[in-house]
């Protein structure tokens, strides 16, 4: 342990925690991943608007919860970018910021795990409402999904929130230990 925390780290101590910038490139790609998902977005809104006048309710509905969709993996990536650069690379100094999120004054790995999870189970809610949705066509021709996955998308759901009970009661419990 050094007792000047000024002074130069050692060559192997300086290279480990080096390291963490090679997450960087990471990050940047998720941005990159960030613009597709707005193009996507406004491929789809516009798909909307050109054909809103021939579309049924229930095919609007679905390509509304396609919108709301590409936005929550959006809010994820933003989570992932942001908390994880914060947590893991290197402080962003939005500190007094106004246009600092609320929840990175508190961002910790625990924090954005349990965050990420329930970003993952409102995907699979969409997804799953969009299932649910188009689930009386099952055993016509040409039908998007079947019984077994209905059953099978239901369970990976399930699944999914027993996943994050047990990711928020760890956290939970770890914290409480400090």
């Amino acid at each position: 342990m050094q007792d000047d925390p000024n002074a130069p780290l050692r060559p192997i101590p300086y290279l480990i925690f080096g390291s963490r910038w090679l997450q960087l490139p990471l990050y940047l790609g998720l941005i990159v991943a960030q613009c597709v998902y707005v193009f996507l977005f406004l491929k789809e809104l516009w798909h909307l608007l050109t054909h809103a006048i021939q579309f049924t309710e229930q095919q609007i509905m679905l390509v509304v919860l396609g919108l709301i969709d590409v936005v929550m993996i959006s809010n994820l990536l933003i989570m992932v970018i942001v908390g994880g650069y914060e947590t893991f690379v290197s402080r962003l100094g939005l500190q007094g910021h106004r246009d600092q999120p609320e929840w990175l004054s508190h961002v910790n790995a625990g924090v954005l795990k349990v965050k990420l999870a329930m970003a993952i189970i409102g995907i699979s809610s969409i997804h799953l409402l969009r299932t649910f949705i188009e689930v009386s066509a099952v055993g016509t021709e040409g039908a998007r999904v079947t019984e077994t996955g209905v059953m099978w998308q239901t369970i990976i759901h399930g699944m999914f929130i027993v996943s994050a009970i047990g990711i928020a009661y760890v956290d939970r419990m770890t914290q409480s230990k400090h």
